[in-house]
């Protein structure tokens, strides 16, 4: 077929372009010479097809010059035309070919196209798409129909989009740019490819814009609202970012921020989201919540803000939101003592807190924050020691303000640790150091209304039920800088989100308020009698010791770190009459967990000086005599209890009478619970205990476990425990049978319980997954 020919028939005819008011546009070119008029076809809305946009890829090329005489018409015929395959790269600026040779020898720059469009016409090749150039024609011959149509549709958005670049970088009437931004975004929402990139180069174009050109309030304004149908779907760019963090600094009150800004936020919360890698998508958001809180309501449009990130509902259905919200949060306090933080290099390191700080004259110059020593022999360790009480030092910056004092405790705690080499714990520093130890920060006013704004949200996510345990995972590691802690309205605040924790009855939940590793505190620890947080006498640290005990498994070792590290504050609320406290103690003297006798005599007083220590204590005494009792007069080696016993059953009848020797206890067929183990962990000469068919579960068996190390064969078999309670099995080293049968065992709890039970010879697993 000759295709400079006049002879091909079909009915012509040339599809429209979309109307686009381009400034310069060209008109409409006139039909080439060729014999038939290309068909161009409507594609954007054929079968609502939609395209990945191409950036490369392999397609047949074929080049066509306009015939100007006779003689390059027979030189251009279809005899001397060929095909060529070439590898065809779309750049920003053109095309270009892998392979620079033959037709592609030179790139064509989209300048250049005057014209993209199908082919269609009686014989001609499938798949064609024709491109038109200044002096000839450009034919691309695809492999297939979607091909073709994605090859033209990525033309198309490639020439266009270098031409909007080209337009809106030299600006020169605002009225016609704000104009063509409208027909972008239309642009962009309308095309059938479906790629990132193609929201993302209008909101590039637009940031390069307010980057290069200083416009008004009310530009600045009108073109935000241009693209925010492109902000629905899409992340704004960095250099976006930056503008509408301007924005919502200088016009807090302006509806762009609620119209426009809110729902680009609720995307970027509700995605998965890197803030490290986009740090201002997280100042934006930041900047947006504190312009919320700029509006007249202030905190209730931010807390109906944070309502509708979570749902109305009781499960909030997106994942991502809490961790991005929280994320936000820290990083805006962390922002309020950021002037602090970045002086520590002039202020002493935590060793040198603990082990007193290095002269003056070691420490860089000329920074803004200064250690200001009222005795210049504070060097020397033996004149630290000698001293009574060190005199107040004080440490100021423009926005900050702490007033250190210390005093005698301090100083023997410091003795204590002089030649530590390694870090201290943070909290320790600030509890027990000679220069940090009463400390008040004061903040700038807009600091301050910082701090106050993301604290209170902190406080509006800790009262969502399902939101609190991811919550309190993700502050259990104490994620503020020291400079926070040490700040006692800071602390003092969020002390409300550390009382939900503690009044949370799932264990998920309260087990947060402990250290997240071993050596390290936590939460539990701060807000403690004598902690930098404790501002109540120790009345949360009294609830979160009782949900703890409460809920805790490893009750003795509970007990055992409440005797090593906090015993001083136990004593002092049990004096003070607190029932929690008191219980803790008594405890502390039935485990036999105090070794030295004079802290046990100390305690017996602590517990005399109250009526309800008294009281406790007396009965603490009648139960160690019965315990002795029994264990001087023996009684029966052998005890089986009647089919449908219960606790009280049970009870009953070990207090009738001795069971000092008892080693073999049957509870077979009965219907005791848990509740008895604290009845069977005082026999202590018992070897076999079976459960079989008993109502006796994880709890029951944790405290087995913890007292009764000597117990031999257990038969668990048809018992509601499960692999949490089965676990706690592997203390028992000298347990040789043990009857598993139809309990929810799995395997991996099976493979752990044999591997840490070396004297485990007799074992029953049928009916579980380890069978």
């Amino acid at each position: 077929m000759d295709r400079t020919g006049g002879s091909g028939g079909g009915n012509d005819c040339r599809q429209t372009e979309e109307s686009k008011p381009m400034l310069g546009e060209m008109s409409a070119l006139e039909v080439n010479n060729m014999g038939a008029a290309p068909c161009r076809r409507a594609l954007l809305h054929r079968n609502g097809m939609r395209y990945k946009l191409l950036q490369e890829g392999d397609i047949q090329v074929c080049v066509i010059r306009y015939p100007r005489t006779f003689l390059s018409k027979i030189l251009t015929s279809k005899f001397l035309r060929r095909w060529e395959p070439h590898h065809l790269i779309l750049a920003d600026n053109s095309v270009t070919s892998a392979t620079p040779t033959g037709y592609m020898e030179n790139s064509i720059s989209y300048s250049a196209i005057e014209d993209v469009q199908l082919l269609s016409w009686e014989n001609a090749p499938k798949y064609c798409l024709q491109l038109t150039v200044p002096g000839g024609t450009i034919l691309l011959q695809a492999a297939n129909s979607y091909l073709r149509d994605q090859w033209f549709h990525s033309l198309q958005w490639k020439k266009k989009i270098y031409k909007y670049k080209k337009v809106l970088s030299n600006p020169s009437r605002w009225e016609v740019v704000l104009k063509e931004i409208r027909t972008l975004v239309d642009m962009a929402l309308t095309s059938p490819l479906q790629d990132d990139s193609i929201h993302q180069a209008p909101l590039e174009i637009v940031s390069k814009l307010f980057l290069e050109n200083n416009l008004t309030t009310q530009d600045h304004e009108n073109i935000i609202v241009a693209t925010a149908p492109l902000l629905e779907n899409n992340h704004p760019p960095p250099e976006l970012c930056e503008f509408f963090c301007k924005h919502c600094r200088e016009r807090p009150r302006s509806m762009v921020v609620i119209e426009v800004f809110t729902p680009a936020v609720q995307r970027i919360l509700k995605h998965n989201m890197d803030f490290g890698k986009c740090p201002l998508l997280r100042l934006f958001t930041q900047e947006y919540i504190l312009a919320l809180n700029e509006l007249n309501t202030g905190m209730e449009v931010v807390k109906n803000f944070i309502h509708s990130m979570h749902g109305p509902s009781g499960q909030c259905p997106h994942p991502r939101v809490l961790p991005n919200i929280v994320a936000v949060c820290l990083a805006a306090i962390y922002s309020c003592y950021e002037e602090f933080i970045n002086s520590r290099d002039n202020s002493p390191s935590l060793k040198e807190i603990r082990n007193g700080c290095q002269q003056q004259c070691d420490r860089k110059p000329n920074l803004s924050l200064r250690l200001l020593h009222t005795s210049p022999d504070l060097v020397s360790q033996e004149a630290i020691l000698t001293e009574s009480c060190l005199k107040p030092v004080i440490v100021t910056s423009n926005e900050i303000h702490m007033e250190v004092e210390c005093n005698n405790t301090a100083n023997q705690k410091m003795i204590a640790n002089v030649g530590n080499d390694s870090e201290p714990n943070l909290i320790d520093c600030l509890m027990v150091s000679p220069t940090c130890n009463a400390m008040s920060i004061e903040l700038s006013a807009q600091a301050d209304r910082i701090l106050g704004c993301y604290v209170e949200i902190l406080k509006m996510l800790s009262n969502y039920d399902d939101w609190r345990p991811a919550l309190a995972s993700l502050l259990q590691p104490i994620p503020f800088p020291k400079e926070a802690l040490a700040h006692k309205k800071f602390t003092k605040e969020l002390k409300y989100v550390i009382q939900r924790f503690a009044e949370d009855l799932r264990q998920e939940v309260h087990s947060c308020l402990l250290s997240v590793r071993a050596g390290k505190d936590g939460w539990f620890q701060l807000y403690s009698p004598g902690g930098v947080a404790c501002d109540d006498d120790g009345e949360l640290f009294a609830s979160m010791v009782h949900i703890l005990m409460g809920s805790c498994y490893k009750t003795k070792k509970f007990l055992l770190s409440l005797a090593e590290n906090k015993l001083g504050p136990c004593m002092l609320l049990a004096l003070r009459g607190n029932q929690t406290m008191v219980e803790i103690l008594c405890l502390m003297l039935e485990y036999n967990i105090i070794d030295n006798n004079d802290t046990q005599l100390q305690i017996i007083s602590t517990l005399e000086s109250t009526d309800m220590g008294k009281r406790m204590y007396e009965q603490l005494c009648d139960r160690q005599r019965e315990l002795k009792e029994l264990q001087r007069k023996g009684g029966p080696t052998r005890l089986t209890l009647p089919s449908k016993s219960t606790d009280a059953d049970l009870v009953r009848l070990l207090s009738s009478g001795s069971f000092g020797n008892l080693e073999n206890l049957s509870l077979a067929f009965t219907n005791v619970t848990s509740a008895c183990a604290e009845h069977l962990i005082k026999l202590p000469s018992l070897k076999q205990l079976n459960l079989w068919s008993t109502q006796f579960g994880d709890a029951g068996l944790r405290l087995l476990s913890e007292h009764l190390t000597m117990l031999q064969v257990l038969n668990l078999c048809e018992t509601p425990v499960t692999d949490a309670g089965l676990l706690a099995l592997s203390s028992m080293k000298s347990l040789c049978s043990l009857n598993m049968n139809s309990t929810k065992l799995s395997a991996d709890t099976y493979e752990d319980l044999k591997a840490k039970l070396p004297n485990l010879k007799e074992v029953d697993v049928r009916y579980t997954e380890a069978w």
